[in-house]
């Protein structure tokens, strides 16, 4: 990697004075590191410019790569933060001063995951910048994991998976969060990572390679006709999430018919929903498989048209239809938000949820004491973050229960769910969660669905409607009797006196 490649990745949104700070940082960061090697017997400078280059390809801002650069000098060089402050501002020696003490938090198992996850979020409240270059460093040590001991690779990976992994995914960073998973997947579990990789790598993507082509020419030439600008390309699921599919439903590999998607990228909301129709009218629609993200984004503000159909043979087929921007949000989530609001884009902001507000209260807030009792106070107010037993995060409203835990993990989840532990203690179904609670839900997998009394206390939007999703097909079969007034109040009713409510219903 040279320093040249790092700004090659930012031309076309960075200024001349911005590219003249990083490469002084570069300067600065070489001389630091000269004579140093790296494990992989690498100069160690290869090091600082790979993190450089990720934040470079995520389209941050100068001081942010700069940082990055920078970010391993006051702890591996006889230069201190003072020399950086000195030769590059408060701004910069904050973010790698913060990035230093990340380095110290000691990773003893999941049992301490949620004092580290607290760290994380605090570095991020001070500056979001410092978990990017964080994510970077990380990212790049995965890549050369091969060059340590067994026993630090399987503490690095296990780290990554149980911290790193689980809050890329809440800030929406999900080109960095799949590459991390399947990094720590080849380290932990070997044979299986091998297996997919003669299996779908070597074996599959040739064959889903033409059938994309095939289905990518049919496309392109009807959004051709209909004046609709469009670039279709191949999306493959990560090796990872294939693995975690069929280990969780006990599947084989050529039972996971998603492994991979056509995204098609158009100039517009309107040109989604074109294409959308486009795509309906060459395809039969599986009406079970449509998600539209458009209307309804995710809470960390993904957006886009998820529509899978049946292609040549019967085939199930995956599209995704979203603008260049709902895609530079969807691959760098808060990140692609950031290079907005520096630079001044003209392109639409994103919104970003919880993040957007952690970032205007960090701009209005005179001090980080009053930052920080704001963000306690008032941002985090109505809402709460709760762990799996797996370590992945998930953001509900306050007052939310169990149910709509489960429901946030998977509707399959929320339809069988029996009992549930909560931080390792037996619980009930409508008890209040509260922030870092660890929540596990216990299945019974001959349940035949949800109990419509859940209505009572669920708060989701999104655990309200499967369930009564899920009783509406059937509600003629199972609740036929609730359809007709007399059986709202019980038998010995005096039809001059008001009915009393039943509260099955309410």
């Amino acid at each position: 990697m040279t320093i040249e490649q790092v700004i090659a990745q930012t031309q076309g949104h960075l200024s001349k004075a911005d590219t003249e700070l990083i490469e002084r940082a570069y300067a600065f960061a070489a001389k630091a590191h000269r004579g140093q090697k790296r494990i992989t017997g690498e100069p160690y400078i290869e090091h600082p410019l790979q993190t450089a280059f990720i934040l470079a390809q995520m389209g941050l801002d100068a001081k942010t790569i700069a940082a990055g650069l920078l970010h391993d000098v006051p702890e591996d060089s006889k230069y201190t933060l003072s020399d950086i402050k000195k030769n590059f501002g408060e701004d910069i020696a904050f973010l790698v001063d913060s990035v230093t003490k990340l380095n110290l938090i000691e990773y003893h198992g999941r049992t301490r995951y949620r004092e580290s996850l607290k760290k994380m979020f605090l570095a991020m409240a001070k500056d979001v910048r410092v978990i990017f270059i964080k994510f970077a460093d990380r990212l790049h040590n995965l890549r050369t994991l091969e060059y340590l001991p067994e026993d630090k690779r399987q503490k690095i990976a296990n780290e990554t998976m149980d911290i790193y992994v689980p809050i890329a995914g809440l800030l929406g960073i999900w080109h960095l969060k799949w590459q991390m998973e399947d990094l720590c997947f080849k380290y932990l579990h070997p044979t299986e990572y091998q297996e997919l990789v003669q299996k779908y790598e070597v074996e599959k993507k040739l064959e889903l390679n033409q059938y994309i082509e095939q289905m990518a020419t049919t496309l392109s030439q009807v959004l051709t006709q209909l004046n609709i600008e469009h670039k279709i390309t191949g999306r493959f699921k990560h090796l990872y999430s294939i693995w975690e599919k069929m280990h969780d439903k006990n599947r084989k590999f050529d039972e996971i018919y998603d492994v991979f998607a056509l995204r098609v990228i158009v100039p517009d909301v309107d040109n989604c929903y074109r294409t959308l129709g486009a795509i309906h009218s060459l395809w039969r629609p599986n009406i079970n498989r449509f998600k539209d993200y458009i209307a309804l984004p995710k809470p960390n503000e993904y957006q886009s048209l998820h529509t899978t159909v049946f292609g040549p043979g019967g085939k199930a087929t995956e599209f995704q239809i979203r603008t260049p921007e709902m895609h530079e949000q969807a691959q760098y989530g808060i990140a692609a938000h950031w290079s907005y609001k520096e630079y001044g884009s003209k392109r639409p902001t994103p919104k970003v949820g919880w993040i957007q507000e952690i970032l205007n209260a960090q701009k209005n807030s005179p001090d980080t004491q009053t930052f920080i009792q704001q963000l306690r106070l008032d941002i985090f107010s109505d809402r709460l973050f709760v762990l799996s037993p797996k370590g992945d995060v998930y953001e509900l409203p306050v007052g939310a229960t169990p149910i709509d835990f489960a429901y946030a993990v998977h509707t399959d989840v929320g339809n069988k769910a029996k009992g549930v532990l909560i931080n390792n203690k037996i619980s009930r179904l409508d008890e209040p969660l509260h922030n870092n609670d660890l929540v596990e839900i216990i299945i019974d997998k001959q349940q035949t669905g949800p109990d419509p009394a859940w209505l009572k206390f669920v708060k989701t939007t999104k655990a309200k409607n499967a369930i009564r999703q899920y009783l509406k097909p059937s509600a003629l079969n199972r609740f036929a009797a609730l359809a007709n007034p007399k059986h709202w109040w019980p038998r010995h009713h005096n039809p001059n006196q008001p009915p009393e409510k039943n509260k099955n219903l309410e």
